[in-house]
């Protein structure tokens, strides 16, 4: 079992190249990806995205990423000669016309507008592509650490959660026949009270007796919650991404509850229910945060 979320870096490098990508995942009923990149590199989203979604099936990714290079030949200046030489001539034009003194120098020249500009040269998108690769699944190694520990305490917590459920669900499976003989006898003793020393109908009493137990009973509710539970506890072991169907069953499972609850008017029964109501208010908590 994994945690939705989760944190994790990593990097590439190679010769003066550096990618360094972050990636930080939330809670998300589906997956949603956001990336973080400089305009020049967005040629890199496409692939750090496909190498996430081979791990990340649920939750918004949110991917930061930082490229450098530290090489000194990503950088060349070129000059203007031609137009160097306009501003050197109108220089000496002015300085003879109102009689200056020669200040117009080398330092001057290069900042004159458009005299000297700096080239940076691009970077092979397939390099900084290969890189931004590895530096994700670095990030992916170490994020999902992080969501197997996470994992692992919320499948410990789950499993506590359901062991109450069915705690509570042995009370109303040990309590389902036991109303109806207390029917029975109340019934019965009803009777003979109201009609002292008439005989009781024994045919009457049975099909009065039948048609409470009809109305109580919740043995196809107890056989499906318990075979939601099972199928749920199965889950926890699963290897493949769960929260899904965890979700699913713990719908099933409250369907059962909220049944059961309905149909009888026993206090134990109602009390269990009541428990068992809130332990899967608690493990529908918990499964929002797996994957």
């Amino acid at each position: 079992m994994k945690s939705m979320t989760g944190f994790g870096s990593g990097s590439a490098v190679l010769d003066t190249k550096k990618v360094t990508i972050e990636l930080k995942v939330v809670n998300n009923r589906f997956l949603e990806f956001n990336a973080r990149l400089p305009k020049s590199l967005t040629f890199c989203e496409d692939t750090i995205k496909k190498t996430i979604n081979k791990l990340i099936k649920r939750g918004t990714v949110d991917c930061f990423f930082n490229y450098e290079n530290t090489s000194s030949d990503t950088k060349a200046i070129t000059v203007d000669f031609a137009l160097a030489e306009e501003y050197v001539v109108a220089a000496k034009k002015l300085r003879t016309e109102f009689m200056l003194e020669s200040d117009f120098n080398t330092t001057a020249l290069l900042r004159s507008p458009e005299v000297v500009k700096i080239d940076l040269k691009k970077d092979d998108p397939e390099v900084i592509a290969k890189l931004a690769k590895e530096a994700t699944e670095v990030a992916l190694k170490a994020l999902d650490k992080m969501r197997i520990e996470e994992g692992k305490s919320i499948k410990t917590h789950l499993t506590s959660l359901v062991k109450n459920i069915v705690a509570e669900l042995s009370i109303v499976i040990k309590r389902t026949p036991e109303i109806v003989a207390e029917y029975r006898q109340k019934i019965e003793l009803r009777i003979k009270d109201i009609l002292a020393k008439v005989d009781v109908d024994e045919a009457r009493l049975l099909n009065e007796v039948a048609f409470f137990a009809d109305k109580v009973d919740v043995s196809e509710e107890i056989s499906r919650l318990s075979s939601h539970i099972d199928q749920f506890l199965k889950t926890l072991d699963s290897k493949e991404p769960q929260g899904r169907k965890l979700d699913f069953l713990s719908q099933e499972i409250n369907r059962e509850i909220n049944t059961i609850g309905s149909k009888s008017s026993d206090l134990n029964i109602t009390n269990a229910v009541i428990v068992m109501k809130n332990e899967l208010e608690k493990i529908k908590e918990q499964i929002r945060n797996v994957e």
